[in-house]
């Protein structure tokens, strides 16, 4: 059977997959996706949200609409130990967590790829591969062979890929085990919501078609089978008594409050993201949120590796920015856990941070963080908004007014001018950049920060980070597009 090649394949149709391929599709990169799976539809419930910074992120990509069109809006929402935080009074279009099933989200991201003309082929997982100095050679469940210069492990906390690669997954073991479950049930349970005691939290909640949606605590901690029907009976039966005649399971799956981060996100053509990179609880909703940002934190540089435009030694920034930012959600997830405990001294606990958390101070650092919008990737000494996420600030331009990500829609570099028009020249990167002279007269505020002074020019990457932030008597502009955005053309 013939080898098929590709530029890049990235196993896993989850939604660190699926953005990771609409990046490289944006880029004019051959991708596809090797997704185990027969197809989308059995994606599940587990993640059941959008946070702040994720909407921008699919904004910057003109899609954000699609999602929000079938979401709900839930303000006051972003939840840390059942402690729940506003973040209303943020400076971003969406200060709110967006209700939406995984399964919608994925469903979404699908459409999008598909419309970008990458493949996604279902029921072929990777089985193994062999990397070399030019490429990688990988082996599907189906028989097929694939050629790619890189692979993304996006599969998920078992990740195939990273285990292949030996990459080391150090971290925390689980205390504690939850099941969570679609099914039906022959009983109307006398009660619905959330349940709390000594062993954890449980749930019983109707879905929109009918079915029930079980969240329960396992009495054991240990199990790493593949759940089954009469392990959540058994579970149910351990909580309430009885099982409430439960049958016709749609999905089950198994989490823990294990904590494990990937010793590294790149080792030679392979790279991770998403849970293969790191896995926490889902306390805050946050693992759909950091997969995204993973994708667009990696697929510009990706791209500009496989077209020649950067060298591979572009990809090390991928781990250095975002290592850090899983290893702080890892955190955070860990201390929610801590403060779901049920006992005394632990509620007292729970209540002292209660009474913090109202305050504005401290509500403010942990909802920028809970968020997303507070992410600071560390490029050095310069500007405030350095290395953090541009603003969606509303501008006027030549050809009318529009947005800072409406620019951003193609997924390429901008470099912002907001002094006097053509005063800055960036010929040897015009292929790679757009640049864009545009009037804003509002004040620049930043999430937590708050104001800062405003810059007469801006360098933004495609993932909505800034690069380069200045006025044009400052240096730095060229070394920063040398750096991000390769050598500069010959004249």
């Amino acid at each position: 059977m013939a080898m098929i090649e590709h530029e890049v394949v990235i196993a896993g149709a989850g939604p660190t997959g699926l953005m990771l391929a609409g990046e490289l599709a944006l880029a004019g990169v051959d991708v596809a996706i090797a997704e185990r799976r027969a197809n989308q539809d059995v994606a599940g419930m587990r993640a059941g949200g959008l946070h702040s910074r994720t909407l921008e992120i699919l904004d910057q990509r003109g899609i954000a609409d699609r999602f929000v069109s079938q979401g709900t809006v839930h303000r006051g929402a972003l939840g840390f130990s059942m402690i729940f935080l506003d973040h209303s009074d943020f400076p971003t279009r969406y200060n709110y967590v967006l209700g939406l099933w995984q399964s919608h989200i994925e469903r979404i991201l699908a459409e999008w790829v598909r419309e970008l003309g990458a493949p996604i082929h279902y029921g072929s997982a990777i089985t193994g591969f062999v990397q070399d100095e030019r490429g990688v050679d990988v082996q599907l469940s189906d028989g097929k062979s694939l050629r790619a210069q890189y692979l993304v492990g996006c599969d998920g906390g078992r990740s195939t890929i990273r285990k292949t690669a030996g990459i080391e997954f150090p971290g925390a073991d689980p205390t504690t085990s939850n099941l969570i479950a679609e099914v039906e049930l022959a009983e109307e349970p006398p009660e619905w919501g959330i349940r709390r005691d000594a062993v954890g939290i449980h749930s019983l909640g109707k879905m929109e078609d009918g079915r029930v949606r079980v969240l329960v605590t396992e009495q054991d901690v240990g199990r790493t089978n593949e759940p089954t029907l009469r392990d959540l009976s058994e579970a149910l039966i351990a909580v309430y008594g009885t099982d409430y005649g439960v049958h016709s399971p749609t999905s089950i799956s198994r989490f823990t409050d294990a904590t494990r981060q990937a010793a590294r996100y790149r080792e030679r053509r392979v790279l991770l993201a998403g849970d293969a990179a790191h896995i926490h609880p889902p306390d805050g909703g946050q693992g759909v949120q950091l997969g995204v940002q993973d994708s667009v934190n990696l697929g510009w540089k990706l791209a500009q590796v496989v077209k020649g435009i950067s060298p591979d030694t572009l990809l090390d920034t991928y781990h250095a920015e975002r290592h850090p930012i899983a290893a702080r959600v890892l955190r955070n997830t860990m201390a929610s856990v801590a403060l779901r405990r049920a006992d005394d001294r632990t509620k007292a606990l729970r209540d002292t941070m209660s009474e913090l958390l109202a305050m504005n101070e401290p509500r403010k650092r942990l909802a920028g963080l809970l968020s997303g919008l507070d992410v600071h990737y560390d490029l050095g000494e310069g500007h405030p908004l350095l290395g953090r996420r541009m603003p969606d600030l509303d501008l006027v331009t030549a050809a009318g007014p529009t947005r800072v990500y409406a620019l951003l829609h193609r997924a390429r570099p901008v470099l912002l001018n907001l002094g006097e028009p053509g005063g800055i020249a960036i010929t040897p990167w015009a292929d790679r950049i757009e640049s864009i002279d545009a009037r804003y007269d509002g004040t620049w505020e930043l999430p937590v920060i708050g104001a800062v002074a405003a810059p007469t020019a801006v360098l933004i990457r495609p993932d909505g980070h800034v690069a380069w932030a200045g006025d044009l008597t400052q240096a730095g502009l060229a070394d920063a597009l040398a750096a991000w955005f390769g050598r500069p053309n010959a004249a």
